[in-house]
């Protein structure tokens, strides 16, 4: 009785902490090497990084665009800007072909 006691004792001693011990480590490496881990985190700035470049860009070509568009809009549009635009639509050709501006007489 007494050994059966001792043992059961010594038992229950242990198991209480060795399942602590086995959930803190589960969570403790989940928290590192997880999918939202601290190795993931490094990963997920870098690609932050990059979205937020291309982000800078996209706006940059938008104010670009929109700025055109305003030149376009107002009272006929800028004539040098309508100029341009004609000239880069007209001379379009083929590959491998060459157009030559015409000289007024």
């Amino acid at each position: 009785m007494r050994i059966r006691r001792s043992v059961t004792r010594f038992f229950s001693v242990l198991v209480i902490p060795a399942i602590s011990v086995a959930v803190v480590s589960y969570f403790g490496a989940y928290a590192i090497w997880g999918n939202r881990g601290m190795l993931a985190l490094e990963d997920t700035q870098a690609k932050l990084g990059i979205q937020q470049e291309q982000l800078a860009q996209l706006r940059d070509s938008r104010s670009r665009l929109e700025h055109r568009i305003a030149l376009m809009e107002k009272n006929g549009g800028d004539p040098d800007l309508v100029e341009e635009l004609a000239r880069g639509q007209l001379m379009d050709g083929a590959p491998n072909q060459v157009a030559l501006p015409r000289s007024t007489h």
